[in-house]
């Protein structure tokens, strides 16, 4: 067996990290100057009209509350195997996210988030990741619904009832049938595994989540001049999230991704096509570009597990 010597191995580290950290920053600077939707001189004036500190620190602030809710979902839920403080959940979270950027649909997260513990909780520590994701997705399916439904897309929705009725049905005949070991049972009895208390705290969680992103996109609407009822921007953004969270897409493309159903959905209420594609854009920067900058910082700070 090959002995890889200690500062050979401490150096091919810090080279994945800093290929992780100038990859990812990459991709965000080629999606920032290559996007010809993005009409820089319009947006210069739009600030300029409409600069305020405060209103600009008001939109910060969601971004801010989004990340460090996720952060107390992630902390809530490692306790099931070990406590953790919140900076060293925020550490995993923000690392994971540099690491996951350039993954399709965020993968390289799981990983990410798996190197922070000793090798025997790496799978444990996945299946957490999936249970955390998991609920968040469940919950822009629930609020998307409710959203095409009060949009008028009812065809849409008893399209989607139908498939999720379809899909649980399948889950219920194959059950014990297994893929590597795992089995619909064997997941189910896993998530059993996890107190209650934490089950619930982690819903209330991902709730909050979901309301302060989705409100972010409306007060953005607002900046932007935008006039259309309460109702009917929620219910547009809520099926904007739920379409676009159900195509596969890189972590570094979610705004084009995000981008491209909004005009459809925004376009259909008469926004105007370069606003759209603005408000996503700042979205995807605010709550994507700035976690990965400070994510950027614990990833060359990583020290990895024994």
């Amino acid at each position: 067996m090959i002995t890889i010597p200690h500062k050979a191995k401490q150096f091919g580290v810090f080279i994945i990290k800093l290929l992780i950290v100038i990859t990812a920053f990459y991709f965000i600077y080629h999606q920032l100057v290559t996007n010809n939707k993005l009409d820089w001189v319009k947006f210069a004036a739009l600030v300029k009209e409409k600069q305020s500190i405060l209103g600009i620190l008001f939109l910060v602030s969601f971004s801010f509350t989004n990340r460090f809710l996720e952060i107390l979902k992630w902390q809530n839920l490692v306790a099931f195997i070990k406590p953790i403080s919140v900076g060293e959940a925020t550490k995993q979270v923000l690392g994971a996210l540099t690491a996951g950027i350039f993954t399709p649909n965020g993968l390289g997260e799981y990983a990410g988030k798996a190197m922070f513990f000793e090798k025997i909780k790496a799978k444990k520590i996945i299946f957490l990741n999936l249970f955390c994701n998991g609920i968040q997705l469940i919950l822009t399916i629930v609020f998307g619904t409710i959203g095409l439904l009060l949009l008028g897309y009812t065809f849409w929705v008893i399209a989607i009832v139908l498939l999720i009725f379809g899909l649980w049905f399948l889950a219920r005949l194959s059950k014990k049938i297994k893929i590597k070991g795992y089995s619909i049972e064997k997941l189910i009895y896993k998530i059993n595994e996890i107190p209650k208390s934490i089950h619930k705290k982690n819903i209330l969680l991902g709730i909050g989540r979901y309301l302060v992103f989705s409100h972010q996109y409306y007060f953005l609407f607002l900046v932007f001049d935008v006039d259309l009822p309460y109702i009917t921007l929620m219910a547009a953004i809520a099926a904007v999230y739920f379409l676009a969270s159900s195509l596969p897409s890189f972590q570094f493309l979610d705004f084009a991704v995000k981008g491209s159903v909004a005009m459809f959905f925004f376009g259909k209420l008469g926004v105007n096509e370069w606003v759209v594609v603005f408000i996503s854009s700042l979205m995807w920067f605010l709550n994507v570009v700035i976690p990965v900058a400070i994510g950027s910082y614990f990833v060359l700070n990583f020290k990895i597990k024994d």
